[in-house]
């Protein structure tokens, strides 16, 4: 859909700080990038690689995917698979996006959310770490990646229900 979203306080407030946060989150690719010439350079150039480069870039990574779909919903830029949805109205289209919120992302949110609570929960009270001695400590930390991420997916997911819904409504 590439018409413009309608201005709508709440979902605006929601993207707003979505984006505002993709942008600062985008900066772990650069980071990771990085990281991994460092790694690349310090295992092949010195013969001499470190476990913490490495699980550094498997948490640069995971912090970019997990926010990285919140911005994409936000943005409406997330991969779709559209066979039917063009040949549809634009009403019906409407209809198959508010359902779709509704009824799969929603639940789907909720569910890994409820569950990474004490996922995350688990990892503080043990105070996790990685299993290589020379590992990442804070284990828990990256894990709380996933409720965070889930959270802002929840925002983003609810701003463009919002703003479907008064495209619904008012017959765009």
């Amino acid at each position: 859909m590439s018409e413009k979203m309608p201005k709508v306080f709440t979902a605006d407030l929601i993207d707003k700080f979505i984006l505002k946060t993709g942008s600062w989150i985008a900066w772990c690719y650069a980071l990771l990038v990085a990281v991994i010439i460092l790694q690349v350079v310090l295992r092949y150039g010195f013969a001499r690689g470190l476990v913490v480069l490495e699980e550094l870039q498997w948490h640069l990574y995971a912090v970019g995917v997990m926010f990285g779909i919140s911005y994409a919903q936000a943005t409406n830029s997330h991969i779709r698979v559209d066979l039917l949805h063009t040949r549809l109205s634009r009403k019906t289209q409407r209809i198959f996006e508010i359902l779709g919120i509704l009824l799969l992302l929603m639940p789907f949110i909720a569910v890994i959310f409820i569950h990474s609570l004490d996922f995350v929960a688990d990892s503080f009270r043990i105070n996790e770490r990685s299993d290589a001695p020379t590992g990442l400590p804070y284990r828990w930390l990256i894990k709380s990646v996933i409720p965070i991420s889930f959270a802002m997916l929840f925002l983003a997911a609810l701003s463009r229900l919002l703003r479907e819904i008064i495209l619904l409504t008012r017959g765009a």
